[in-house]
């Protein structure tokens, strides 16, 4: 019998479940996508370094897994108790019948179980599906062969999910029988005559705290993006994040003060159709949920700022990184060396490695005077910039510097501007933000330098884009260029530089020459060592593949967190919304007994809870817009430029589909 009742009670109750089940299913399939990339991983043809990266991905998404599953507990949890508390009375006639708590309890683990089943069942479905998309996803971040997809079904990832969300139910289950052994049967058959205590609020209290809530706001906006310490130590950033929370919980409170006042003095609007029912009511929803509104607009805005940022992250770092590795193989050998004095290709000579391997060369010495530090190259700046810039690290580490006629040897090669300088100039490379800053104040100050006794002025009045080493970012804080007369010693001779790409064209081919130049056990680094010769180098290979491993961990990573925030704020917005349609049905009813028609109570109805879910969004999306631009100012101290709108239309789209998914689940249910 208890199984029939139970059944029965979920096919009448269908529309009351539907948020539950969106939530179990988008849940369920969220984290078997992000939970199955160990066998995406195996069907792609990528190098053993990106399967390690890929392999540490996945344990710091393992540990992210956890977290997310907390997560999703608590939202289940609270959208069970959601369902409980509607089918209050239901249970009262239960217990007048005669029905014990023990039996109630039974009826619910069944409902709870059957919907938990059917609802796993389908996550897992639309996970296994989405997962491919994912396959596609990590293929593009790793530049792998796709050449042998295959439809992917990963049975550790569903033995995973169904192990947690056993756990999330048993969590479910227990807080069932708990609710339900604390009711008692007048609580239970009263509890839909249980009305609300309203407290109205000082409308000049509450203008006064609007006034507060925007101040408070525009500070923190104008924080995040003016204060460059804050892109320095983490302690700096709490004030503008405290000053953001307490704003956004003010302007809630503030608003369902002044919402309805400021309505009712414009009577064309207040007294048009059901106009003052719907104002009334949403004054009502906001008055009480402040704390639940404030929560979920910062858990929008967290989920719209970190998927905007995420999305945008891997294609621009792609894009940089195939700006910044022009060439394919950097090599440096320092001078004090065994085999010091002597540029790197004769030591290659030396050592028997042909350099027919190369296709283009270019070589140069590189020089470092004692005591031109970057404290003389800011010259009156300096001081200025050590107080504005307290967190930036100021090298006592002489500048690097070049013959202009060297560097344009390495600028041909690398297909960038070469330049020219007068006898008396001197110019500088930089293409690092904060110090770019910093060197172009002294350069239109006219910092003038001297060297071996002969004073240099700057050429520019700003430093110009360059740099001499390949990297995944642009992290050339200042290359000195001085003229070809400019008298530099021997002995200033820090380290000789070649810059060159590789005659073959094939994979493997090149990775064996990186192998034999720089592999720790070739024959020609064993040589060198033997003459205490110390030869280092930078590959287009490693850099690309270092970079791409740490850009797709974070980018996995924030999906899966903004993912997760997203479905977590629309639930409960949903969730408090329908328990709230649920208490106002007697008001409805007043509605079609004082003569307004179906047609007219559905559009109360609907404007109510499009209202209702577009407040926090709304505010949700200011934070964003300087969320996203202090998130991309910490981004850009590694120099990185980002083309955001193509990653902002994306999230949108995402929070569309998720939001209109839960506010249509809200509206049919209401």
């Amino acid at each position: 019998m208890l199984c029939r009742l139970s059944f029965r009670n979920m096919k009448k109750s269908f529309q009351d479940y539907a948020v539950y089940f969106l939530t179990l299913v988008l849940g369920v399939a969220i984290f078997y996508m992000f939970n199955s990339l160990d066998s995406q991983q195996a069907m792609l043809s990528i190098s053993s370094s990106q399967q390690e990266i890929i392999r540490l991905m996945l344990q710091v998404l393992n540990a992210v897994s956890v977290f997310i599953a907390a997560v999703l507990g608590l939202l289940i949890v609270y959208a069970n108790s959601f369902l409980i508390n509607r089918r209050k009375k239901e249970f009262g006639v239960y217990m007048t019948l005669g029905m014990g708590k023990g039996q109630i309890s039974r009826i619910l683990l069944l409902e709870t179980v059957l919907v938990g089943l059917v609802s796993l069942g389908a996550g897992l479905l639309l996970g296994v599906f989405a997962s491919q998309f994912m396959s596609v996803l990590v293929a593009k971040m790793f530049d792998a062969d796709m050449t042998g997809f295959t439809f992917v079904f990963s049975p550790d990832a569903c033995a995973k999910t169904c192990l947690y969300f056993a756990v999330m139910y048993a969590a479910v289950l227990l807080f069932n029988t708990a609710a339900v052994s604390r009711y008692r049967l007048i609580d239970l058959l009263s509890a839909s005559r249980k009305n609300e205590t309203v407290k109205l609020k000082n409308p000049l209290l509450c203008a006064v705290l609007f006034l507060a809530s925007c101040l408070l706001l525009g500070w923190a906006y104008w924080s995040v993006l003016s204060h460059v310490s804050l892109l320095s130590a983490g302690t700096d950033i709490l004030p503008p994040v405290l000053c953001g929370i307490a704003g956004t919980v003010l302007f809630f409170w503030s608003l369902s003060g002044l919402l309805l006042r400021l309505l009712q003095s414009c009577g064309r609007i207040y007294l048009r159709g059901t106009n003052v029912f719907v104002l009334r009511q949403l004054n009502n929803r906001i008055n009480t949920n402040v704390v639940s509104m404030s929560v979920i607009c910062l858990m929008l805005f967290l989920a719209a700022t970190v998927l905007s940022t995420s999305l945008s992250l891997q294609s621009s770092m792609q894009a940089e990184q195939r700006e910044m590795t022009p060439v394919d193989l950097n090599l440096h050998q320092d001078a004090e060396d065994g085999a010091s004095m002597r540029p790197v290709s004769e030591t290659l000579l030396a050592n028997g490695f042909d350099l027919s391997a190369f296709r283009d060369t270019a070589e140069l010495p590189v020089y470092e005077i004692p005591g031109l530090t970057m404290e003389i190259t800011l010259g009156d700046t300096f001081e200025n910039a050590r107080q504005q810039y307290s967190s930036l690290f100021f090298s006592s580490s002489p500048e690097t510097i070049l013959r202009v006629s060297d560097y344009n040897k390495v600028a041909r090669l690398y297909q960038m501007e070469e330049y020219s300088l007068a006898d008396d100039e001197y110019m500088i490379l930089c293409n690092y933000d904060m110090t770019l800053l910093l060197r172009n104040e002294a350069l239109q100050a006219g910092t003038e330098l001297s060297i071996n006794g002969k004073t240099y002025r700057p050429n520019y009045g700003e430093c110009q884009d360059g740099f001499l080493y390949i990297s995944a970012r642009r992290t050339n804080t200042g290359i000195l260029l001085v003229p070809d007369s400019c008298d530099l010693n021997d002995e200033w001779i820090a380290q000789y530089f070649l810059a060159a790409n590789y005659q073959a064209s094939a994979a493997e081919d090149r990775q064996a020459i990186e192998n034999t130049l720089l592999s720790e056990q070739s024959p020609l680094q064993q040589s060198l060592r033997a003459q205490g010769v110390q030869l280092n180098g930078l590959t287009r290979i490693s850099i690309l593949e270092a970079s791409t491993g740490t850009s797709a961990m974070l980018v996995f990573i924030a999906l899966y967190l903004g993912v997760v925030f997203l479905v977590a704020g629309a639930a409960i917005l949903a969730l408090k919304q329908l328990t709230e349609s649920s208490d106002n049905r007697g008001r409805y009813l007043i509605l079609r007994k004082i003569g307004c028609d179906e047609r007219m109570i559905r559009q109360a109805l609907f404007r109510q809870i499009g209202i209702f879910f577009a407040l926090p969004l709304l505010l949700a999306a200011v934070h964003s817009v300087f969320g996203i631009r202090f998130a991309m100012s910490m981004m850009a101290v590694s120099g990185s430029a980002y083309e955001l709108l193509p990653s902002i239309l994306g999230t949108a789209a995402v929070i569309a589909l998720v939001y209109g998914l839960y506010f249509l689940a809200t509206y049919l249910g209401s």
